[in-house]
């Protein structure tokens, strides 16, 4: 639900709403998890952990503390899933907090109008 309605609007608001690395990070991690390459993983999660998980990163999301420390332990081999845990906490966060208050805003109304109006009824509740 949260991802099908819009995700480049949704994602407009939160760089308004100054959470926009959520998202990036979700849609990150979504790619990530496509890599095939072993070299090519290691290399994309170190990116990953610099922008989004290291302490005072640039991107720096919030996630609990044993979570992050998985990672660190994990960054050196790591898995296909060893972001798992770290993006469903970040989903989380979107749905229970900036999703709700992103269909309260005024850019959901105008989405919700360019899907009708394109004729897309079926991705709009």
């Amino acid at each position: 639900q949260i991802l099908v309605n819009g995700p480049m609007i949704y994602k407009t608001y939160l760089k308004i709403e100054h959470s926009d690395e959520n998202i990036d990070f979700w849609l990150a991690c979504e790619a990530y998890k496509k890599i095939t390459s072993q070299r090519k993983r290691i290399s994309v999660a170190r990116k990953l952990f610099t922008s989004y998980i290291q302490p005072q990163a640039s991107n720096e999301i919030n996630i609990d503390s044993p979570v992050r420390k998985a990672i660190i332990r994990n960054i050196q081999e790591p898995t296909q899933s060893c972001f798992d845990e770290a993006q469903r906490i970040i989903y989380m966060h979107m749905e229970r907090d900036s999703y709700p208050r992103f269909l309260e805003s005024k850019f959901y109304p105008k989405l919700k109008h360019s899907l009708q109006s394109n004729g897309n009824n079926s991705m709009v509740n």
